[in-house]
């Protein structure tokens, strides 16, 4: 095919058939596909700037095209008839025109097919409180969090708001009916989604990103308001959450926080995404998963956030793990290979002796009693 004769409707027929999450068009280049963690090229001539124009330009409407040209950048919702919805930007780089278009997916996957330990199923089952995903980019976060949604979808008549930014799962109404409001499209940003959410009604409220002080105050309000209140937060352990939560706040305000977490935030879920060497099956979260428990409320209000991770190893009756628990589940189960779990371990050496039965590290006096 040329790229004259090329549709972009084509392009996102493409995308969609090939699982990719992303499509890029660029002027210098054939079309982008962003599959997995991978960026590839389509077997297509390279764009000019004609093909982009011609391309990207039919889709937005003359106040889109305005927004373009007045800021050099523009971001809205397109539905490809017959494949799905896209959430578009489309922006300017070197005198030309360049896009970028997000699969928004309409089929959640479920915890098992997500290979999640059970404790998420009885997490997305709280009723009120806060619950934190927390991970890198890239670590699934968005994935699990829809996963739980579908969850109260399926179990609970309730209404269900999200503020996301972007949107990466469409959810559609079972028990539960969801709005998802989109950052840039159907609002102009968190604050004003945030200003709003509590005089929607709803149930259960989804916060796309915990980005600083006034998100993180609005989702704890929330919740201390009888609300169920989910939200991401990028940090890469149940430790370095706290650490990263207390950054947002200036240090007269530690101690209020502290008091608002230990009674409103019900769990941490922290999360990493490894590659799978089962067949079918191209990767695996590891997970570290912190419950709100007496003794973790404790440590939390006494400042003792280096006994946190003690007292997960500690309570794994009540559901808790830490990531090298996880981790041996994941390479005894004979989904991921032991040197990508080491790599992946927060305590490679405490991996190690795990995968031989051995357990280190734990402290039998987490109170100081």
């Amino acid at each position: 095919m040329s790229s004259d004769s090329l549709k972009l409707d084509t392009l996102f027929g493409v995308t969609a058939k090939h699982g990719a999450s992303d499509l890029h068009l660029k002027v210098g280049q054939p079309p982008l596909l962003r599959i997995a963690s991978d960026v590839r090229s389509l077997d297509l001539e390279p764009l000019t700037h004609e093909d982009a124009e011609r391309l990207i330009l039919p889709i937005l409407s003359d106040e889109q095209k305005k927004h373009l040209d007045k800021l050099g950048a523009v971001d809205f919702a397109y539905s490809a008839p017959g494949i799905g919805r896209f959430r578009v930007n489309v922006y300017r780089q070197r005198g030309s025109i360049s896009m970028a278009a997000r699969r928004v997916l309409t089929e959640v996957p479920s915890f098992a097919e997500l290979h999640l330990p059970p404790i998420i199923a009885k997490i997305a089952g709280y009723r009120q409180g806060l619950i934190i995903l927390a991970g890198v980019t890239g670590s699934g976060k968005s994935t699990t969090l829809a996963a739980m949604l579908d969850h109260i979808n399926e179990t609970r008549r309730c209404h269900v708001l999200t503020i996301e930014d972007p949107i990466e799962y469409l959810l559609t109404d079972k028990k539960a009916f969801i709005n998802q409001r989109e950052v840039g499209i159907d609002t102009p940003s968190f604050k004003t989604a945030l200003k709003h959410m509590v005089r929607e009604d709803p149930d259960v409220i989804l916060i796309g990103e915990m980005r600083d002080d006034e998100t993180f105050s609005a989702g704890m309000a929330a919740a201390e308001t009888g609300h169920l209140v989910l939200g991401t937060l990028h940090s890469s352990t149940v430790g370095s959450t706290f650490s990263r939560i207390l950054e947002f706040f200036p240090p007269t305000q530690h101690e209020q926080v502290r008091q608002g977490l230990a009674f409103n935030l019900k769990s941490i879920v922290c999360q990493k995404l490894l590659p799978s060497v089962k067949e079918g099956i191209g990767v695996v979260p590891a997970t570290e998963v912190m419950l709100m428990s007496p003794i973790m409320q404790k440590l939390v209000k006494d400042r003792e956030d280096s006994k946190i991770p003690d007292a997960i190893r500690s309570s794994a009756e009540e559901g808790m793990h830490d990531f090298t628990e996880s981790l041996r589940g994941l390479i005894m189960d004979g989904f991921v290979e032991i040197n990508v779990g080491l790599a992946a371990a927060t305590n490679p050496e405490a991996l190690r002796m795990a995968l031989k039965g051995i357990k280190l590290g734990e402290s039998h006096a987490i109170l100081g009693a």
